[in-house]
């Protein structure tokens, strides 16, 4: 009697096995499951990102605003009949100025499109 009982917890050790640690058993489902959710975590991010580009990308499509303030802030740009006027703070290093002066400096130069005055 007790060779069957150590044959059936052998046999029952067997079977498990595979349950448990096998290609398809329980601890890979669960570590799936787990890269699952971060990936689905990584997908509504991206997505979110994918919409603002979306929006960016129709905006430049669609409206001179957005290319306008693009060309403004990123490359300095300015229209034909518009005086560029850069405020520098108290303290603050500006190109061009003298370095003893700690008022506030205004600096005009005048209008040239495709050109970058700061």
């Amino acid at each position: 009697m007790r060779l069957f009982t150590l044959a059936l917890v052998a046999l029952l050790a067997l079977i498990q096995y595979p349950l448990w640690v096998g290609k398809g058993g329980w601890l890979r489902v669960w570590e799936l499951d787990r890269q699952l959710l971060a990936q689905n975590t990584t997908n509504a991010r991206l997505l979110e990102r994918n919409r603002a580009l979306e929006g960016e990308v129709r905006d430049l499509k669609q409206g001179t605003v957005a290319i306008e303030e693009r060309a403004r802030y990123e490359l300095g740009m300015m229209k034909p009949d518009e005086i560029f006027v850069q405020i520098a703070e108290p303290g603050a290093s500006v190109p061009g100025a003298p370095s003893t002066s700690s008022t506030t400096t205004l600096s005009a130069a005048p209008s040239n499109p495709g050109r970058s005055v700061r």
